[in-house]
């Protein structure tokens, strides 16, 4: 009977609140029950420079070069395509790269494969940043510990 009228006073209520309320003791102590606190935690992910390279992630394993220029291909002219593989089993690792010839193109490739399906697939396309330099090689001086763990 208790159960009963608990679950009457938390369907008058708001939602979200008598339900946490309901099978929470302490829901106000958890920041990710609240909304507010979800909002202010999530930073907005750096964008790229528009190119003319796109970044495509979420490919199946059995997406193809080939598969992958059709694709975009109703989009713009395509200079490039290529999805990345695995060197020891041939598939593909699920991302890739399409090369537009132009700026408009690739804003019109984003704008049109972004979400989509693609093999079955949800795939993302956004412009590709550039690849960091390597940082040069610095030896590590191991010179003060003895070798094989005699340290004392």
């Amino acid at each position: 009977m208790a159960m009963a009228m608990r679950l009457r006073r938390a369907a008058t209520e708001a939602p979200s609140v008598g339900l946490r309320r309901l099978f929470c003791s302490n829901a106000s102590k958890f920041s990710f029950l609240s909304p507010q606190a979800a909002n202010s935690e999530t930073p907005a992910r750096p964008q790229a420079e528009p190119s003319t390279n796109l970044f495509v992630s979420g490919l199946s394993k059995r997406t193809t070069s080939e598969g992958l220029r059709t694709a975009f291909a109703q989009f713009g002219e395509i200079a490039d395509a290529k999805v990345v593989t695995d060197r020891v089993s041939g598939y593909s690792k699920g991302f890739g790269f399409v090369r537009y010839t132009t700026l408009e193109d690739s804003a019109k490739g984003i704008a049109g494969m972004d979400g989509k399906f693609l093999d079955g697939w949800v795939i993302f396309a956004e412009y590709a940043r550039p690849r960091e330099q390597p940082r040069p090689y610095q030896p590590q001086n191991n010179m003060n510990t003895p070798p094989y763990g005699n340290r004392y």
